[in-house]
């Protein structure tokens, strides 16, 4: 008896979101734009219809037995990119989701077998849904391109009439995931996609991927992780008392009594003594530190208040910029909302370690080690700078 044909892949809907646990070591968050590419490897996913293939034999005349399936293999993809902004990249790569294959015999006396490979090329738009300065959730939607590979074997009353079919045929593919940066080149990848694949009899099905993998970014720097330092208590630096101004000679006249400017006076906090480590909210240590400032210039008669973040040396430079900007401007915003500072009078900035406190020798070595963390805490610092009216 002849057998012309049979659903090789049917999918029920089976999508979840893979979540991902890393360690949160001070590494900085990738690039926002550019080149990039990438691999994953995983498990792909697919449910052997065994109720159409059921059908397909009795309409040949044939009863079938128990059904032996491979539904699940190791599939892989490989793929580039480029990233517009944080928010949207395209990308577009080659795939290959394995094989899956079902066994069963018959009644009049015989077996079928069969088995589909399912490989091709994609071409995505991802969207991009930054979390922190690490984290990231994305979703994507496009197309692939697949190339079906079928095989069938029959034997006893079991005649197929075309053993090796394909077909290629393009369709919908979707997926979710999250992703990790590592450092500003690499990048941490977890994900789940569904193709969705014809197969080489006029049928379709969809075919899940779950996988992890690497994002290389070109053009991105790999800084050193820096390590969790020790707090030491905040070094004030003030500059000299104003000068004592000689009373002017006797005069018939009475004169306008002389209007006092205090000179400029500046104030270094260690960034230990205000910050958590890689944080920008200001501790309650810090606060009263604040709190102190404040109520010495109530009833001072200032021009503007400068407030400058730094950091060390250690570390990317963009990294540094951003975390020493935050820090300046949460400490200008304590110094608003809680010293009563008038917010027109405060300024903030972040120089990243472009004002260092030490001399260039005196801090010796590139490699990140403790005894160089401890010669640079000078360096990591909130400098607050009151100038009077002239």
């Amino acid at each position: 008896m002849t057998f012309h044909h049979y659903n090789v892949v049917s999918i029920p809907v089976k999508l979840s979101l893979l979540t991902l646990a890393l360690m949160t070591a001070p590494l900085a968050m990738a690039q926002d734009t550019g080149w990039y590419a990438g691999a994953n490897l995983g498990q792909s996913n697919a449910t052997i219809d065994d109720a159409r293939i059921t059908s397909g034999l009795l309409g040949n005349g044939l009863v079938a037995g128990p059904f032996n399936n491979t539904e699940r293999d190791r599939g892989f993809k490989l793929f580039g990119g480029y990233q517009y902004n944080r928010y949207f990249s395209v990308e577009a790569g080659y795939f290959d989701l394995g094989k899956f294959a079902f066994t069963t015999t018959t009644t009049p006396t015989g077996s079928l077998s069969g088995d589909i490979r399912l490989k091709g090329l994609n071409l995505d738009a991802v969207g991009t849904l930054p979390i922190s300065e690490k984290f990231s959730a994305f979703g994507r939607i496009g197309v692939n391109y697949a190339h079906a590979n079928d095989s069938f074997t029959g034997t006893g009353a079991v005649n197929v009439l075309d053993p090796n079919p394909s077909a290629r045929k393009t369709n919908l593919k979707v997926g979710l995931g999250l992703q990790y940066a590592l450092t500003d080149a690499l990048s941490l990848r977890a994900e789940i996609e569904r193709y969705r694949i014809d197969d080489t009899v006029g049928n379709k099905g969809d075919v899940d991927l779950a996988s992890l993998g690497l994002v290389y970014r070109f053009g991105g720097k790999t800084p050193t992780p820096v390590a969790r330092e020790y707090t030491p208590p905040p070094v004030i630096v003030a500059q000299a008392p104003p000068p004592v101004v000689a009373a002017a000679a006797p005069v018939p006249a009475p004169q306008p009594a002389p209007v006092f400017v205090p000179a400029p006076v500046k104030v270094s906090f260690s960034a230990d003594s205000l910050f958590d480590f890689d944080n920008a909210v200001v501790k309650p240590a810090g606060r009263a530190e604040l709190d102190k400032l404040a109520a010495d210039l109530r009833g001072v008669d200032y021009d503007v208040i400068n407030v400058t973040g730094h950091t060390d040396r250690i570390g990317s430079h963009a990294y540094n910029q951003a975390l020493s900007a935050r820090r300046a401007q949460a400490v200008s915003s304590y110094l608003v909302t809680s010293g009563d500072i008038p917010a027109q009078k405060i300024n903030a900035k972040g120089v990243n370690g472009s004002d260092p406190v030490t001399k260039p020798g005196d801090c010796v070595g590139r490699k990140t080690t403790p005894a160089l963390i401890a010669c640079l805490q000078p360096d990591r610092r909130v400098d607050i700078e009151v100038t009077g009216k002239r």
